[in-house]
């Protein structure tokens, strides 16, 4: 009986020992953390923008004649360019240019005469400073801005003028995905002074202007 009795201890060892083995939890890997990589502003870029401008037109007649001060507001539409690098510590800086035309038609009355017409055409070439937030861009910008004006003196002629000045502003950018970022910016332009002149009359004229614009952009 004694060998009988040892075997079936062996086997009955055994089988507790493989239950064992079976019941012990299996270790599974640990997953790695994915550590993703902070988007990148430099590069270059183009996009479309479109908002409203409150243009105020400061106009000095001949002598003997008060000075009037007239808006000259309306919708502004137009596309922009720029190249931009961002740095270490997140600092962003860059140049953009950019070039509108205002949807204005404005008709002044003075004591004098009767006008009408309006800034058409606008531009600026600026220097942009930023940090980055990851996808979000908070930047400033300032540089040289110019505008076009062309007006009638009914029943008298029609003249041209430029005038040159300076922008400065403030604006974000997001990246909606890695190339198509959104955008929101403010610009303060001040178009400097210049003369309209109409040959029976010479008008000279200040431009400042204010504009609220919301645009789209390509990154290459």
């Amino acid at each position: 009986m004694r060998p009988v009795i040892t075997i079936t201890f062996t086997l009955l060892a055994g089988t507790a020992s493989a239950g064992g083995a079976i019941s012990t939890p299996a270790a599974y890997p640990v997953a790695a953390n994915v550590e993703t990589t902070p988007y990148d502003w430099s590069g270059r870029y183009a996009g479309i923008a479109g908002g409203y401008g409150w243009m105020d037109g400061y106009f000095e007649p001949p002598a003997g004649y008060p000075p009037t001060e007239d808006p000259l507001n309306g919708a502004v539409l137009g596309a922009f360019a720029g190249v931009s690098a961002q740095f270490d510590n997140n600092l962003v800086l860059g140049i953009e240019g950019d070039v509108e035309y205002n949807i204005q038609d404005v008709t002044v009355t003075a004591q004098f005469g009767t006008f009408t017409g309006g800034a058409d055409w606008q531009g600026s070439a600026r220097l942009r400073l930023g940090y980055a937030f990851d996808r979000l861009l908070i930047y400033t910008t300032a540089g040289w801005a110019a505008t076009h004006l062309e007006a009638e003196y009914i029943g008298v002629s029609t003249t041209t003028a430029s005038f040159h000045g300076y922008t400065l502003g403030a604006g974000m950018d997001y990246a909606v995905t890695d190339r198509i970022f959104s955008r929101i910016d403010y610009r303060y332009n001040d178009f400097g002074t210049s003369e309209l002149d109409f040959g029976a009359a010479s008008i000279g004229a200040d431009l400042t202007q204010h504009t609220v614009k919301f645009g789209l952009g390509v990154k290459f």
